[in-house]
């Protein structure tokens, strides 16, 4: 061990001379270590910032902290919007710290915090810097082959890990070594020592700032799985080395007998190789050999590497010397030391199983008669004989048998458990103050992934015509996949398993990120789809938002009902139903609010227990995409959620003819929706549930607040550029106020300003791709030739991009193509009615096909309610418009479809009712 730029300091003293008041911001072990070190050492710590509790337990830091009576500070995040939060930022200068301590930080601290105390900050980064900057850097060492690993201590900076260095220290990599094996036996230890080291010097103001060299500087990402190949044709030590660089995540690959095959446990051979059966790799020098110990592989000098595990595509993992053998290859072969662990775990079992004889591998925990408080204790009682094992009480209801349980424990213990971390390529774009992140790859049990046959397409930024990104453009053999992942969830993973509670506890989570990342999210919206970044903000993200916390309450609230009924006398019965979820659900959304139609039904969905496909529209895929990334951070178990971006014909109709999907939710056009219906009852007579087409009716009475009623009737038609499903696509105005009510419009569009949908001031955002701002313009053209008079608008804005001018039509009769037909954007059609004529404008209004909302402005309640009750549609607005929650149901008449978004009606979509007798 070599330590580098403060070669004086040496161990440091029981007591020190020069103390500081430290704030520690961070989280983990490690940060445990490092405050214990530092108190030790004579500092005070005034204050700890650390993470929220994970599903009730703290962070180790805070547990720490909080035992010795230090304020503890539990943020979720430090900024909102780009900016710092002020009571946060507040909270964090009244400890009055001196210097800032960050030992392991996940979290993005503002430089406002970083640069306020008299000393600054500093923190660790397991690399010697310039090199290996990044995320990644355990992994870089050993996949690059360096000869040296260890770690810097350096002053922090805005995250790019460039920052002037306070100390370094290095050490041998072993020819063996692993991530695990160099963080446990340098890294961590010696880091801990550093960080206290660091803070001294800082004391003592001996602490150098040297800049970092650009000479040898290097960052290097997370790799993503596809990039993982091993290149066989090179020598044996470069394989074993990228290998063992990517194990655990994301996995180093090969292809083996025509299949990927992801290889863990790399070692070295030295000396003779054992015999084995040989296994053909592709793209190795030669064969490989299954040995009794794991999988021989060559490298091109004819030198030797043994790998311990395999993992195939299912996800099945198995001893790599177990490659031939038949029957069970999912079972972990155990070792003397691991078996004599099984024994010890069977003492534990027979100690809490005090009414079972002998506990055989076959013996189940719950049938045997153990309970919750069985679970609590027989987890705690595994963690203190084996201190370190990641243990968690679910893991009790995943593997209830003994064998199962011991075959868990062992794969937890090897490390072989861990969920693979998300590989994630990126489009990026600089925008908006930002810097946006997008997926743009299917996602299929929990991995993003090209379309199977490659293919892409563009989406269109619809403000200016540009392209923002190339998307995957997912084929039917990846709708295939979707579902038997989905499947294989429902059936067979945590999600069908868990208490409903931590089903909810992973949706209240899952918001909470949306809510983190509500700017990001906002703004791809607006480039994606052409919202108004403002009513983004409010509406499409904020009410995604509102949407999952709201369902994420009702997962343990779904229940069912007794029902007394007549006695089998002299027996005696009880009958209740039960609220079951469907089993793999698709879902299929438009693309005039892509993420909140995204979340009323998927929120549902999942709140109900069921596992998901969905399609994004086309034309606006990235926030459902976004959104995708963000449920692998909140928990979602892979498989719940899978994600298809492509077309409506291919993806969207092999959905509806998938034997596997046991319900469709659609929210679009009436044709598409009838013909989703047809391939759902011939295919496996799937439950359907369609938000169709509407020409909603808005009524307005000469006794109304006029001034209210012009605003929100222009509301009801202008909002989200007219493309709202629930827009008042027929407006009549009682005759005595009609010429006003049309002379406060034409002023109020006047003063709107049509522009940059990023712009904070703009009223009007562009129309979401060209094909729809054509299809407006012949509308409208249509209009004039059948002789309705055009007030205003009617074309296309002079500018770059799909601007519609805001258009108002009057003299409006009910014949007209306009008076029937959806336009689905910025276009008032008016009617008058005459005077005191109640019955007969409710006629003309119920004279649709389409029944998804209406509306009616009045001051005479009677009148109100007598109109409401009348109007055929399945949402009434009464002096008001577009007021939607989370809380009402949503959904439409006639050939605006059924079923229901929102409320508790819409759980009832995604679940199914058993009744169950028992006889007594």
């Amino acid at each position: 061990m070599i330590l580098r730029l403060c070669a004086n300091v040496g161990c440091f003293p029981a007591k020190l001379q020069n103390k500081l008041n430290l704030a520690l911001i961070g989280q983990s072990l490690f940060g445990q270590e490092v405050y214990t070190g530092l108190r030790k050492q004579g500092h005070k710590v005034v204050g700890v910032f650390t993470v929220p509790d994970k599903d009730g337990k703290a962070d180790p830091l805070a547990t720490v902290a909080e035992k010795d009576g230090t304020p503890v500070f539990k943020f979720p995040r430090w900024r909102v919007k780009g900016e710092p939060i002020a009571e946060v930022v507040e909270a964090y200068k009244a400890v009055g710290a001196e210097l800032n301590v960050m030992p392991f930080c996940s979290q993005f601290i503002p430089m406002t915090v970083i640069n306020y105390p008299k000393h600054g900050s500093i923190i660790y980064h397991p690399s010697i810097l310039p090199k290996h900057r990044g995320a990644s850097a355990i992994n870089w060492t050993l996949i690059e082959g360096d000869k040296k690993a260890g770690f810097s201590v350096f002053w922090a900076d805005d995250g790019l890990d460039t920052g002037p260095i306070l100390l370094q220290k290095e050490c041998d990599v072993e020819p063996n070594d692993t991530v695990d094996t160099l963080y446990n036996r340098f890294l961590f230890p010696e880091g801990i020592k550093a960080m206290v080291e660091a803070v001294q010097l800082v004391a003592d103001g001996k602490a150098p700032r040297i800049p970092q060299p650009e000479e040898g500087a290097s960052y290097e990402g997370i790799q993503k799985k596809s990039n993982a190949k091993v290149n066989l044709d090179q020598p044996a030590e470069a394989i074993h080395n990228w290998i063992r660089g990517h194990d655990k995540v994301p996995g180093a690959w090969a292809v083996i007998q025509g299949q990927p095959v992801t290889l863990y446990g790399s070692l070295m051979l030295n000396g003779s190789v054992p015999g084995g059966r040989p296994l053909e790799v592709e793209g190795a020098s030669q064969p490989g050999l299954i040995t009794s110990s794991g999988l021989v592989l060559f490298g091109s000098d004819s030198k030797a590497l043994q790998v311990r595990s395999l993992q195939f595509e299912d996800g099945k993992m198995i001893p790599a010397a177990r490659y031939f053998s038949p029957g069970d290859t999912t079972s972990v072969e155990l070792t003397e030391e691991e078996k004599k662990m099984a024994e010890e775990i069977r003492v534990i079992w027979k100690g809490i199983l005090s009414n079972v004889n002998v506990i055989e591998d076959t013996t189940d925990f719950f049938k045997s008669g153990a309970a919750s408080m069985d679970v609590v204790r027989l987890v705690e009682e595994i963690k203190e004989k084996c201190a370190g094992v990641p243990l968690q009480n679910e893991d009790v209801y995943m593997a209830t048998s003994f064998q199962e349980f011991v075959q868990m424990f062992v794969r937890r213990l090897r490390g072989e458990d861990q969920e693979e971390e998300l590989v994630v390529s990126y489009a990026t774009k600089d925008i908006n103050n930002m810097t946006l992140k997008m997926p743009y790859q299917c996602f299929i049990d929990g991995r993003f992934e090209d379309a199977e046959n490659g293919k892409t397409y563009d989406t269109v930024n619809p403000t200016d015509g540009s392209v923002i990104c190339k998307v995957s453009f997912a084929s039917v053999a990846d709708v295939d996949r979707a579902v038997a992942s989905a499947k294989q969830a429902f059936e067979d993973g945590p999600w069908g398993k868990m208490n409903q509670r931590d089903r909810g506890r992973l949706l209240y989570r899952l918001a909470d990120l949306m809510e983190e990342h509500q700017e990001e999210l906002a703004t791809i919206e607006a480039i994606d789809s052409g919202a108004v970044y403002t009513l983004a903000l409010k509406t499409h993200v904020g009410m995604s938002i509102q949407t999952f916390r709201y369902f994420a309450g009702w997962c343990d609230k779904i229940q069912g009902t007794t029902i007394p009924i007549n006695q089998a006398r002299p027996n005696r019965n009880l009958t209740f139903t039960r609220k079951e979820p469907l089993g793999v659900c698709a879902i299929v959304i438009p693309w005039n609010y892509p993420l909140m139609m995204l979340a009323w039904k998927s929120a549902a969905c999942l709140a109900a227990g069921n596992t998901l496909v969905l399609k994004p529209a086309q034309v606006t895929p990235l926030t459902a995409l976004k959104f995708a990334e963000l449920t692998v951070k909140a928990g979602i178990p892979k498989g719940v959620i899978n994600i298809l971006p492509g077309s409506g014909g291919l993806v969207g109709q092999r959905l509806s003819d998938h034997p596997d999907i046991r319900k469709l939710g659609f929210t679009g056009s009436t044709p598409i929706g009838k013909q989703i219906m047809k391939s759902c009852a011939v295919s496996n007579l799937k439950k359907v549930s369609l938000e169709l087409g509407g020409k909603s009716p808005l009524i307005v009475f000469s006794d109304c607040d006029l001034d209210k009623a012009v605003r929100m009737g222009m509301s009801s038609v202008y909002f989200n550029k007219g493309e709202n499903c629930i827009a008042a696509g027929r407006l009549f105005v009682e005759e005595s106020i009609h010429d006003e009510f049309i002379r406060r419009v034409v002023e109020e569009i006047k003063k709107m300003k049509i522009g940059d949908p990023l712009d904070r001031s703009t009223d009007h955002g562009p129309q979401n791709h060209k094909a729809h701002l054509d299809k407006l313009v012949e509308y409208c053209e249509t209009g004039v030739k059948e002789g309705a008079t055009l007030i205003c608008g009617g074309k296309q804005v002079n500018r770059p991009g799909y601007f519609m001018e805001p258009t108002v039509f009057t003299d409006v009769e009910d014949h007209m193509f306009i008076a029937k037909e959806e336009s689905f954007g910025p276009v008032m059609v008016v009617s008058k009615f005459k005077d005191g004529d109640v019955d007969g404008v409710l006629s003309r209004a119920n004279d649709t096909e389409f029944g998804l909302a209406s509306g009616v402005f009045t001051r005479d309640i009677n009148k109100a309610m007598y109109v409401s009750e009348r109007l055929e549609a399945g949402t009434v607005f009464i002096n008001t418009y577009n007021k939607t929650d989370v809380a009402a149901p949503f959904g439409g008449f006639k050939q605006s479809g059924f079923g229901k978004d929102l409320g508790e009606e819409a759980l009832h979509e995604y679940l199914r009712t058993k009744a169950v007798t028992v006889e007594y």
